[in-house]
């Protein structure tokens, strides 16, 4: 039987990003080797850092070269003396509207042998998805300033909702939240105090809910809803939200949920026209990067659930497992964790459950 390829962008970024990901890429190495497939990887250096030499996140490349790719695999990107907006703006969002990764998936659960800041909940407790919208929203280029540098300076920021591109998102949560077993979807809102998008929102989630009678709904402020989250992790099954309100809400889930450096992330294309990108959902954490003591399990279930995109599901699990063998036995733990791993020895833990 002939091996099956398949051909992924590896982005290492800044800081710790070089760290994880070649730690990632050694265990997807191992699991295709036990399951017969393997990964192409062709590398791009593009970083804050190539930024900070030549003006540019690509260094003049264009992000078209990603476009034969089937996946894109992405570190952390953040680097002293770069503003996070030159970052995000110059890199991560044109890929993301580029190749139409309208849904940013972020996975949040409580696993095996790790501590929860919330008193007396377990694993049972916390495990739901975040559905954010990736491409429109409260993040768009709409906008400028006035005035600058005078009293009188003035700043507009538009927020765009579409019709396609809530309905898309919604549609999208209605399915994956079809697929669990609570089949339940809990809409993220603030119509009460945003005048037009968010009632737009509402009326498009209502619409959708009356083409999916078997999956339960209820919808939350997004204040109240971030309060929920703490005292009633256990309420929620799948959450669609905005793009701003996903993008604090995942940060918020992997907090209750142990450590942001376990959470995994993804911005899709579900009708896989374009490649989709997996990222963690930490940052750069330039404070202790070239130390070898980054945590790498978020960027290895990032690559799990890379795996689970291009099909190879068995192997996904195995690799869910393998780190979730390794946590629950406590042996092996990065700072953030309450130990004293390095990469390598959690990397070579994870491999060692997997093999």
């Amino acid at each position: 039987m002939s091996e099956r390829a398949y051909r992924v962008a590896l982005i290492p970024g800044d800081g710790i990003g070089k760290e994880v990901v070649p730690a990632a890429r050694s265990v997807i190495d191992a699991v295709g080797r036990r399951f017969q497939f393997s990964c192409e990887w062709a590398g791009f250096d593009w970083s804050c850092e190539l930024h900070a030499r030549t003006g540019s996140m690509t260094g003049g490349r264009s992000i078209e070269e990603l476009a034969e790719q089937d996946a894109i695999f992405l570190g952390a990107i953040g680097y002293p003396g770069v503003p996070d907006h030159v970052s995000l703006w110059g890199l991560l969002i044109p890929i993301r509207r580029r190749f139409a990764q309208y849904v940013n998936l972020r996975p949040v659960r409580l696993l095996p042998g790790v501590r929860t800041p919330l008193a007396d909940r377990g694993p049972d407790d916390i495990d739901f998805l975040i559905v954010r919208e990736n491409n429109e929203g409260e993040y768009s280029e709409i906008g400028g300033r006035l005035y600058k540098g005078t009293p009188a300076e003035l700043a507009v920021q538009q927020s765009v909702f579409t019709r396609v591109g809530v309905d898309r998102v919604v549609r999208y949560a209605f399915e994956l939240a079809r697929t669990r077993e609570a089949k339940h979807l809990t809409s993220a809102t603030k119509s009460n105090g945003i005048i037009h998008t968010m009632p737009f929102w509402d009326e498009r989630f209502q619409a959708m809910a009356a083409e999916y009678p078997d999956v339960r709904t209820d919808q939350f402020h997004i204040d109240i809803l971030s309060a929920h989250l703490v005292q009633h992790p256990d309420w929620f099954d799948v959450i669609v939200a905005s793009n701003l309100f996903g993008d604090i809400l995942s940060d918020l889930g992997p907090a209750i949920a142990g450590s942001i450096g376990l959470a995994p992330g993804a911005n899709l294309n579900p009708e896989r026209a374009h490649p989709s990108m997996f990222e963690p959902v930490h940052g750069s954490a330039p404070d202790i990067a070239g130390q070898g003591i980054a945590n790498p399990i978020a960027q290895i279930l990032t690559g799990a659930m890379m795996l689970d995109h291009l099909g190879e599901t068995t192997a996904a699990a195995a690799v869910v497992t393998a780190v979730e063998r390794v946590l629950a036995a406590g042996a092996t733990r990065t700072g953030d964790l309450g130990g004293t791993a390095t990469t390598a020895e959690m990397t070579a833990s994870v491999i060692s459950a997997l093999e």
